[in-house]
């Protein structure tokens, strides 16, 4: 029954960045979210490794070295930094964070919210997606303005909750008035 079990994790997390999404005016990608996840190698990868507590994908990359589920899903889903990872076009072959648009920002924030939820489940409080980003951080390949506007939003929700962020994010990120703060 993992797969069932799967099936109703990753379900409720989709329902949740859907509301996230539907509350900044992200209709399109709340709908859209995710929905690799239940493709062939996606779907059997995350329900074989499935522990209810955590991504299936870091268990399959302790298991075989990689995760096959998660080269898969970060190719296809733009609200993953990592799909916006390429070679520097200065051509010295070093790989480089380019810059998201914001409006996939605004839907990794609302993914990272969702995660958070949903792992944590009664336990969660609006810190824990800034504490988690906090421990990871130094491992990601990230555009610095990118990188800024992400911690903006995941201290924001830490200290005024999701009302404002959410507000914030609709008014003022998703219109194009958030600049970088050295402008």
């Amino acid at each position: 029954m993992k797969w069932l079990n799967h099936f109703k994790t990753i379900t409720h997390h989709k329902k949740l960045v859907m509301e996230h999404c539907f509350k900044v005016g992200l209709y399109y990608q709340g709908i859209t979210h995710d929905l690799s996840k239940f493709s062939p190698v996606e779907f059997l990868a995350g329900a074989r490794y499935f522990q209810g507590n955590r991504s299936p994908n870091e268990a399959e990359r302790a298991a075989k070295g990689y995760s096959s589920a998660w080269l898969h899903h970060k190719g296809r889903n733009k609200h993953h930094l990592e799909y916006w990872i390429d070679y520097s076009p200065e051509g010295n072959h070093h790989l480089t964070g380019n810059r998201m648009p914001e409006r996939y920002v605004a839907e990794m924030f609302c993914d990272r919210v969702a995660a958070s939820k949903t792992y944590r489940k009664e336990l969660y409080t609006d810190s824990d997606p800034y504490d988690y980003y906090e421990k990871s951080k130094s491992a990601y390949l990230m555009h610095p303005e990118t990188q800024e506007l992400l911690e903006q939003l995941l201290l924001m929700l830490k200290e005024k909750g999701e009302d404002a962020v959410f507000r914030y994010i609709k008014r003022t990120v998703l219109r194009k008035r958030w600049r970088k703060s050295t402008d």
